[in-house]
């Protein structure tokens, strides 16, 4: 079979032959129709990931979405090394397949899924959006970004804040539910004043920061108290990528003048909730409420693909 194959580290994949897989105990072999190229899959294939492959040769792709021997179209996710998602046939856990509804095309069955599940599990599964709360999406143009802007109203948030670097995509999120949006690149004053503007008395609630570094530091800063005041709610920073930067410096004075919680990602959740999260976005998907833009790229034109920039939009290798 053809397959997207990794021989060295930080090297791109080649598309060529690699021996057909089989099936172990409660699994099953996926027929793939599509599998997305995320930035995990490019880190994993750099050699940059803590879960970087340490025996080569391997297929590079994390998830994708394909036919089980009886016909049922699946997104399935975490292929058994060596075999990977960007395949014309991989075999993966029986338990990590699920199926997509008829209503969804393959590409966005495969595109959606890892991306939408990682923004509702930080909104709901971390930061505990609640409705009527206010929610700022920093690094909101990615795609994750513009799923977190899409799925914070779908999970009842009052206001949702875009903030982003690229202008026209940041415009093009009023229409995914962005009830205003602030550009990252301007001076640091227009920043934090613009951050502040937003902020209000109240502040934020959730913040769900794809980018760290020096937008955060600022953030910071324009929502850090400047006098004693009593403090009527708790701002919920999720930490997700660090686009911006891998570092911040936090002054003390933050932490101490306001009620600001950061936290992580925390990795993987329980099945369950896993489980639940995959559901509830291939039903968003479905419906029509959640949307992401894809670029669809035969496996043969793998290395080229490799290093094209993602610029908003997901790529979908099509076997």
């Amino acid at each position: 079979m053809k397959a997207a194959v990794l021989h060295e580290l930080g090297k791109p994949p080649r598309f060529e032959d690699f021996p057909e897989p089989s099936a172990g105990h409660e699994e099953a072999i996926v027929q793939v129709r599509a599998a997305s190229l995320k930035a995990v899959d490019k880190q994993l294939a750099a050699g940059t990931h803590f879960a970087s492959p340490r025996e080569l040769p391997v297929i590079c792709g994390t998830d994708g979405v394909g036919n089980l021997p009886d016909g049922t179209r699946v997104f399935f996710g975490g292929p058994r090394r060596p075999y990977g998602a960007m395949a014309q046939r991989t075999v993966a856990p029986a338990a990590f397949c699920f199926p997509v509804p008829d209503a969804l095309d393959d590409a966005t069955a495969a595109a959606l899924p890892n991306p939408g599940v990682s923004a509702l599990l930080s909104l709901s599964h971390r930061a505990k959006l609640t409705k009527g709360e206010k929610v700022l999406i920093l690094g909101a143009t990615g795609v994750t970004g513009k799923l977190a802007v899409q799925i914070a109203k779908q999970l009842g948030a009052a206001r949702v804040i875009a903030s982003g670097r690229n202008p026209q995509a940041l415009e093009n999120l009023r229409d995914l539910g962005a009830d205003s949006i602030i550009q990252l690149n301007q001076p640091d004053d227009d920043l934090k004043k613009a951050f502040a503007q937003e902020a209000g008395e109240a502040g934020f609630n959730v913040v769900i920061d794809y980018v760290w570094g020096r937008p955060t530091e600022i953030l910071l800063s324009a929502i850090t108290r400047q006098e004693f005041a009593a403090i009527n709610s708790e701002t919920r920073l999720v930490q997700v990528g660090e686009s911006a930067g891998a570092t911040i410096a936090l002054p003390a004075a933050v932490l101490r003048s306001i009620a600001l919680t950061i936290l992580g990602t925390a990795g993987i959740p329980s099945r369950d909730i896993l489980v639940a999260a995959m559901r509830q976005v291939l039903d968003w998907g479905a419906a029509g409420t959640l949307c992401i833009e894809t670029d669809q790229v035969p496996l043969a034109d793998i290395e080229k693909a490799w290093t094209r920039a993602e610029r908003g939009r997901r790529l979908v290798v099509v076997p």
